[in-house]
């Protein structure tokens, strides 16, 4: 799917999410500068192929792109080229930095330019639980280093000698230490990493110019190493690990500097590339809340998918935020969106209990601290259910702690100062206890020697310390190495992305083991690590493909088919450990977890592998699921309907997304199937006829997300077809927040600011702007659902428009809608396909947006002196963009403009 050729996109909104619980952000933090999602003044402009233009071209000989230059200059539009695109099947087109939004609209106007995207700024990948193993020459292994293998039928697959032998994948990152021994050493033919390309540079931060070359070697960042080794990294090492396809062949793309962020045009850079250079499969273990299936490097990611190569895509780590928080370039439609399981065991060490009769205690690091002798314990709080245990200097009566074991309890603040601090009084070596509601996960200690240790074994030390028990501590050099069984271990990630979409297609597509994963890490940095995120499920779901078309023999019809066989022989995921749980939403697990295995040996194909049922006001009843034999015997199967966990997507009583983990109840869809049993000869299809009701009963208000399963069954074999709908019309969600809750009492939203930040309550209060340096006016706003326009327009004081928030209260959006004709004196700001906020205070974390009035139109023109309103405006999703009453608006008090300097 393409943007649509609609007018300027300048800066962007931010993506939304607020929780009623949510401490107010003071108003004198708010960033006043622009903010946006897209790289300012950058866009890539699509083109009609060469044979597409055949024809219309006034000068013969020209290629497309010169053909497109030369119409941009004969209008007059200033702009530089970056990058080109020439690759017909993908993309035909131009990176462009153009200053004026209303040049933009000129482009779309070119004969040839099929589309203009703004280009996306994404996120560095973000990782969760991350701890280093500083000596890659330790001989202790952990017991079952292979734990992710045995939970998806890979080591089935291992035992067959089917180790990805021949295949080729992209790893588009931050770059690879191909100098790691489990990596191959060194790079080129005949090495495991082939080769690849630096599109970026270390110094590359996402806000400066690229300095590209031909090394992709990475030994600051790290992050592409360990997704390199979920895939690739040789057995034999000290840890016991090896990648799901270690006989494949790697290429590094790197688009990551050593710190930073980065653009969706170096994405789509690397994406061609990879497809140029052959990789039978891509993987990006990256992305950005998005929220829709339109950017560039989504439909880019998509096409290349669609041309029968297999692209895997990181679903995201924001299961924080809730539903309806899906990540690019994940949401390309073809894709292969990744969610995360925990693995069900975590690499961990014991520290011995002297002086008590105690089992071990487990503490979460993957090598034993260097910390020798028996060591006595002393808590800084004898109170266990305190949290902000050490958050404040210790009291002058602490004694020296150097020779201590020092137990902390986890919570409020920082887990570095609680070292800090107790580190003021001498302390070395910490055990940090978790609280009864946190996730035994990696911390950040900073440089500390500093591990977690679950909350029961916390509490005992602490209790050992009260009671005056000469308890101590050891830390075994030699044989503390251990498997803890994770008590989530098998359950989806609490971190990984809810969706589904906004035009409600179905991410992620199905989860692979993301939680807790030991694999590879510069040399530089400890050569090995445990990390989690779904940037760790995604390498693993490509390793896997790799393994298929090894076994299958690759072919595009097997790539374009691969993700509907993941999908159809997956395993459901429970919500939670006990018996008769509800299944998690399928919105955040997809269709299960994978089971490569079933897949490689399957003889029933089942399509499709998803159905998308859309909402109330657009629901899809019927569908068709095609059931083939290709065994040598005929097959009688018996279909049924198994209902997931339905999610409360949105809060009760309110305008914003639930909080993650999100409430389930057990509402579910009516499904009639006919028929309920059929045989299938060999070597036959044969068709099932599904019709779907939305649950009954449900509150709509909180537009729960239905999911299931249709499962087909046989007495050798179990698949399915995985399902999601939504019970309510998504036109009817409010997009703009008129609430209070983010900035707090006074201050609904959306709200002007002055020059000197501080909030414009209404029309009395009235500011004249000089326009110059900081003397200018802000609008600061927040999107609590997705929109698929944003528009700011400058209007005259005395506008004629009933805006639907009219007054600054929970029920504000009553009102009725404009239905007239708005009357503007010209547009600000347009931004299109826009993600809701999330529920973080800062602006760079997407909690809000400003709009910063610099005194000029999007085409850069001055806005002459005099009296004016700004108004904002937001498209229901589902709303027609020619349709007023379809928008929801907010006019700004009047303000003043008396520009007095030069312009």
């Amino acid at each position: 799917m393409l943007f649509p050729l609609t007018p300027s996109w300048v800066v962007v909104a931010l993506s939304l999410y607020v929780s009623t619980s949510l401490a107010y952000v003071p108003l004198s933090s708010i960033n006043r500068n622009s903010s946006g999602r897209y790289v300012p003044h950058e866009y890539i402009v699509e083109m009609d192929s060469v044979s597409g233009l055949a024809g219309k071209r006034a000068y013969t000989g020209r290629t497309v792109h010169d053909e497109v230059y030369h119409h941009m200059r004969k209008r007059g539009i200033l702009f530089d080229v970056n990058n080109e695109f020439d690759t017909p099947e993908i993309l035909v087109g131009a990176s462009v930095k153009i200053e004026s939004a209303d040049d933009i609209t000129r482009v779309t106007e070119i004969p040839g330019v099929k589309a203009v995207r703004p280009v996306l700024s994404i996120p560095r990948p973000q990782i969760f639980g991350a701890y280093t193993v500083n000596d890659p020459k330790d001989p202790r292994l952990p017991p079952n280093p292979l734990s992710t293998h045995l939970m998806t039928g890979v080591d089935k697959l291992h035992a067959q000698g089917i180790l990805g032998e021949g295949i080729k994948i992209g790893i588009i990152d931050t770059g690879i230490d191909y100098k790691h021994p489990a990596l191959g050493g060194a790079m080129g033919p005949g090495h495991k990493v082939i080769g690849g390309y630096d599109f970026c540079g270390d110094a590359y931060t996402g806000k400066n110019t690229a300095v590209p070359d031909n090394d992709p070697l990475d030994t600051c960042a790290g992050h592409g190493t360990h997704v390199a080794g979920i895939i690739g990294a040789d057995p034999g090492n000290p840890f016991g690990i090896s990648g799901a396809a270690y006989k494949a062949s790697i290429a590094a793309y790197r688009i990551f500097g050593c710190k930073g962020s980065t653009s969706d045009d170096l994405i789509v850079q690397s994406l061609i590339r990879g497809y140029n250079d052959g990789m039978d499969i891509l993987t990006l273990s990256l992305g950005g809340v998005d929220g829709w299936t339109e950017g560039t490097g989504s439909v880019v990611a998509s096409r290349i998918a669609e041309q029968g190569r297999v692209v895997t895509i990181a679903a995201g780590n924001d299961g924080a935020q809730g539903s309806w928080y899906t990540s690019s370039p994940g949401n390309g439609l073809s894709v292969m969106s990744i969610g995360s399981i925990d693995n069900v065991v975590i690499p961990v060490q014991n520290v011995t209990v002297i002086g008590v009769d105690h089992m071990p205690i487990p503490y979460l690091q993957a090598l034993p601290f260097n910390v020798t002798g028996d060591l006595p314990v002393y808590a800084t709080s004898n109170d266990t259910v305190v949290k902000n245990d050490a958050c404040d200097p210790l009291p002058a009566t602490t004694p020296d702690l150097s020779g201590y074991v020092v137990v902390v309890h986890r919570g409020t603040c920082p887990f570095t100062q609680k070292l800090a601090n107790a580190a003021k009084k001498g302390a070395k070596t910490f055990l940090i206890y978790n609280s009864d509601d946190g996730e035994f996960a990696g911390i950040e200690v900073g440089n500390y020697t500093a591990a977690l240790i679950s909350a029961q074994d916390g509490k005992f030390l602490v209790n050992q310390f009260a009671a005056g028990v000469p308890i101590k501590l050891n830390f075994p050099a030699v044989g503390g190495a251990h498997n803890l069984d994770d008590p989530k271990g098998g359950l989806v990630s609490a971190f990984s992305s809810y969706g589904p979409t906004y035009d409600m297609f179905f991410k992620p597509a199905f989860s692979a083991p993301g939680g807790n994963i030991l694999s590879t890490v510069p040399v530089s940095k400890g050569s090995y690590a445990v990390q989690s995120g779904t940037s760790m499920a995604t390498p693993f779901a490509a390793g896997a493909a790799a393994l298929i078309l090894q076994a299958k023999g690759k072919s595009k019809d097997l790539s374009r088919s691969l993700r509907d066989l993941f999908q159809t022989t997956a395993v459901a995921v429970s919500s939670a450990k006990p018996e008769g749980s509800l299944f998690q939403t399928v919105s955040q697990q997809g269709a299960g977890l994978m089971q490569v295995d079933r897949a490689l040996n399957t003889k029933t194909f089942i399509s499709p592998g998803q159905l998308m049922l859309n909402d109330t006001a657009h629901f899809e009843a019927y569908h068709t699921i095609t059931v083939k034999n290709t065994g040598s015997e005929s097959v009688t199967y018996s279909v049924s309907h198994v209902a997931a966990g339905t999610a409360q997507s949105m809060q009760a009583g309110s305008i914003f997304a639930s909080t993650g983990p999100v409430e389930l109840t057990n509402a579910s869809a009516r499904v009639t199937i006919i028929p309920t049993s059929l045989t299938v000869s060999p070597g036959s299809e044969r068709r099932v006829s599904v019709y779907f009701e939305p649950p009954q009963g449900v509150d709509e208000s909180r537009l729960p997300v239905f999911s299931g399963f249709i499962k087909i069954e046989s007495p050798a074999e179990t698949l399915k077809v995985t399902y999601l709908g939504a019970s309510g019309n998504l036109k009817k969600r409010v997009v703009l927040d008129n609430t209070d809750t983010f900035f707090g009492p006074g201050a609904s939203l959306p709200l002007m600011l002055d020059f000197l930040g501080l909030q414009v309550q209404d029309d009395a209060q009235q500011v004249n702007y000089s326009m110059t340096g900081i003397n200018i006016p802000s609008i600061v706003y927040r999107l609590a659902f997705g929109t698929p326009e944003v528009r700011i327009d400058l209007c005259d004081k005395n506008v004629n428009l009933k805006p639907t928030i009219v007054k600054r209260s929970w029920l504000s959006w009553l009102w009725g809608d404009d239905t007239t004709d708005v009357n503007t004196i010209g547009p600000l700001q347009e931004t299109n396909y826009v993600p809701r906020n999330s529920a973080e205070p800062e602006q760079e974390k997407n909690g809000y947006n400003t709009f910063v009035f610099n005194g000029t139109f999007a085409n850069k023109t001055r806005v002459e002196n005099g009296e004016y309103r700004i108004l904002l405006r937001a498209l229901k999703v589902t709303g027609n963009s020619k349709n007023s009453s379809d928008y929801e608006s907010w006019l700004s008090p009047i303000f003043g403009v008396n520009y007095t300097g030069p312009f």
